[in-house]
């Protein structure tokens, strides 16, 4: 199944409902996508990947202050990603 995270999935995963910072979101989406593919991960479809994309995009929503807690990503991010990274599995 290759069905992309769409934005509004992300407003919904971030309760948002306002349209001002569309623009914003589909830059982290994009770029969640990138940080992604550059980690590594072989797998780029089904359920695991597009929670991999809501954690990047609500991470780097919610921390986009220059200093501060924003310096790790969540440990739960790091175990999809080396899962995105090493496990294949058919039919995801």
């Amino acid at each position: 199944m290759d069905r992309k995270v769409s934005i509004d999935e992300i407003k919904l995963h971030l309760r948002l409902d306002h349209d001002y910072e569309d623009d914003l979101l589909y830059a982290l989406l994009s770029s969640a996508a990138i940080y992604l593919k550059n980690a590594g991960c072989i797998v780029t479809e089904g359920e695991l990947y597009n929670l991999a994309i809501k954690i990047l995009v609500s991470h780097w929503y919610e921390n986009r202050e220059l200093t501060g807690k924003a310096d790790k990503l969540a440990y739960s991010l790091d175990s999809i990603i080396t899962q995105l990274k090493y496990c294949y599995n058919e039919g995801i």
